[in-house]
């Protein structure tokens, strides 16, 4: 495994080196301090497979940077590790594709459970998220993103109650399709690009996140999101217990 580290921060970036490189003695982990560093290195070595985003960037915003390593690099997973743990935060990082969000306060147990998770084709979100009965903020926050892809904005209620949430994908009953399309929108891919990777017309896909939607008992892509994602950690835990 290849890892690229972008954070301003030389400390953070030491650790981060650390705690990878406990997942597999042979992983190579390259850290760059900046943006422009970042689509350099990007760009001259187009082998990563994975990276870890700081959202506190001297040169760029990281949610903008984010953005755009998803539509340049679609592929490639990126996990924000931030200072903050606003749920509004974690919410627009998932939103804009990113396949994990893991707070800078998180324990080291917690940052090896998330990159395991995604290099395993999985999306982490804090627990802190799923436990609480509401996550986000309400639709006036300023920090919250303005809907894209035709989603709502998110209010209190940014995932499925309990009860509405099955206990496991397989329970819910997904066609192949469906499921092919709830990867891809896993991976953060809008309507259009799910479209053109699976061959279908755009109303199809439409279609298919609908039902996947309404398989999920939710009604927005970031609901499914998390709802997956809770799952996902649902199980993990049940497998090491």
């Amino acid at each position: 495994m290849k890892a690229l580290l972008v954070d301003d921060h030389p400390l953070i970036l030491s650790a981060l080196q650390t705690v990878i490189r406990s997942l597999d003695e042979h992983v190579v982990v390259d850290g760059v301090d900046s943006a422009a560093a970042a689509r350099a290195r990007l760009a001259t070595e187009g082998d990563f497979d994975l990276v870890l985003l700081d959202l506190a960037l001297g040169d760029a915003d990281g949610f903008d940077l984010l953005s755009e390593l998803r539509q340049t690099y679609p592929a490639l997973p990126v996990v924000v590790v931030s200072a903050s743990d606003r749920a509004a935060d974690v919410i627009r990082a998932i939103d804009l594709g990113a396949m994990g969000f893991v707070p800078k306060r998180a324990s080291h147990a917690q940052l090896v459970e998330a990159l395991q998770m995604v290099m395993s084709g999985g999306l982490y979100v804090p627990p802190m998220l799923l436990g609480l009965p509401t996550v986000g903020t309400t639709p006036a926050d300023p920090a919250l993103p303005a809907p894209t892809d035709a989603v709502p904005a998110l209010g209190p209620a940014a995932r499925a109650e309990p009860h509405q949430v099955p206990g496991s994908l397989d329970a819910v009953g997904l066609t192949p399709r469906q499921a092919e399309v709830l990867a891809l929108l896993l991976k953060g891919l809008p309507n259009k690009l799910i479209a053109r990777e699976l061959k279908l017309s755009v109303e199809t896909v439409k279609d298919h996140v609908a039902a996947v939607l309404r398989a999920l008992g939710v009604h927005t892509r970031t609901q499914a999101v998390l709802a997956v994602s809770q799952m996902k950690q649902d199980h993990s835990r049940r497998m090491a217990g």
